[in-house]
């Protein structure tokens, strides 16, 4: 018999996120899927009655709450104490977690704190033959492993874009308050504030529909044998903001500032897609002015529609790399785009 924690932490607005409803219909899967299982949800935050409400009809059988001020905030040295003090209360054999930065930095310390084992980079968990079990990938991607594991606690990390998001009722629930006791060395790190771009400067959405990815045939010399970068910015950019489309880039374009050549300068290696780079999950996908060789294509092998603009027919997007390749002047396409978006 599992008991199995689905572990979440709030956000700014005190609601849970679309990676933690992922991991908590994870959760509540393999809970189904094991004979005699438990499900309880353990919250974290500086308050956490709104999100406990909001999962009130997941089915948890208890849903406890760690919530303070002190925990409104990421911060390992307290997230870590909140972890174990919910693991505890629960007696969890299995804490199924959403893979955010916040829990990124903490679990594998409240593994180890409670003697356990940790997995990450899961993309997804399941029963069989009585067993839980999670994929993953390895190998830059290439290969997929089923992963089980008989020490326990068993800590998993879910990759966001994995499952389909927990949609049920909101309701009141009763929230178990789990005592979290901090001493001055966990709150000797203080957050003083969040620095962030603002929304219109975000280039790297992770819950867009769309991923727009460009090569670097944009910093090229074009027909008339000049390069038209400034242009390229401003095409790419209007398109983005109409769309709010997440942008991604090949590994040639972002390599170009170490070269002396022309750049595109909101590009950074955070934006590359491929074997060096992110494996995004968006719905679909348009590469422009990127060839479709290999080590880029592997981060696009869970994009479920991928379209492609190339002036060469004869490009590694034809050879069944892309649902639709468009052979055409991406500068030309895009630019029509755009103006189509305008009129909307």
């Amino acid at each position: 018999m599992e008991t199995i924690l689905f572990l979440a932490h709030t956000e700014s607005d005190g609601s849970l996120g679309q990676a933690a409803l992922e991991s908590l219909a994870a959760a509540r899967t393999l809970a189904a899927g094991l004979t005699g299982s438990t499900l309880i949800a353990g919250l974290v935050g500086g308050s956490v009655q709104s999100a406990a409400d909001q999962i009130a009809g997941c089915g948890a059988t208890r849903i406890l709450g760690v919530a303070a001020a002190d925990f409104a905030s990421s911060r390992y040295s307290t997230d870590v104490v909140a972890v174990e003090a919910l693991a505890r209360a629960a007696a969890a054999t299995i804490v199924i977690a959403p893979a955010t930065s916040r829990w990124n930095r903490v679990l594998a310390g409240a593994a180890q704190r409670l003697d356990g084992r940790i997995d990450a980079h899961a993309t997804g968990i399941t029963a069989a033959d009585g067993k839980p079990g999670l994929t993953r990938w390895y190998y830059r991607q290439r290969m997929e492993a089923v992963v089980q594991r008989t020490r326990r606690p068993w800590f998993i990390l879910l990759e966001a874009g994995c499952a389909a998001a927990w949609n049920g009722p909101a309701g009141t629930a009763a929230v178990e308050s789990v005592a979290a006791p901090l001493t001055d060395a966990n709150r000797r790190t203080i957050v003083t504030g969040v620095q962030a771009p603002p929304t219109d400067q975000q280039t790297i959405r992770p819950d867009a529909k769309l991923l727009f990815v460009a090569g670097a045939g944009w910093t090229k010399a074009q027909p008339d044998g000049k390069a038209h970068s400034v242009e390229a910015e401003e095409i790419i950019l209007d398109f983005l903001g109409k769309t709010k489309a997440s942008l991604g880039s090949t590994k040639s374009l972002v390599d170009l500032s170490g070269e002396g050549q022309a750049v595109l300068k909101f590009m950074t290696h955070l934006n590359q897609v491929g074997q060096t780079g992110s494996t995004p999950r968006h719905p679909k996908g348009l590469a422009t002015c990127c060839h479709g060789e290999e080590p880029h294509t592997v981060g696009w092998r869970f994009i479920n529609e991928r379209r492609a603009i190339n002036l060469n027919p004869n490009c590694s997007w034809a050879q069944g790399k892309a649902d639709v390749l468009y052979v055409a002047d991406a500068f030309v396409v895009m630019r029509k785009v755009n103006a189509l978006l305008a009129a909307k």
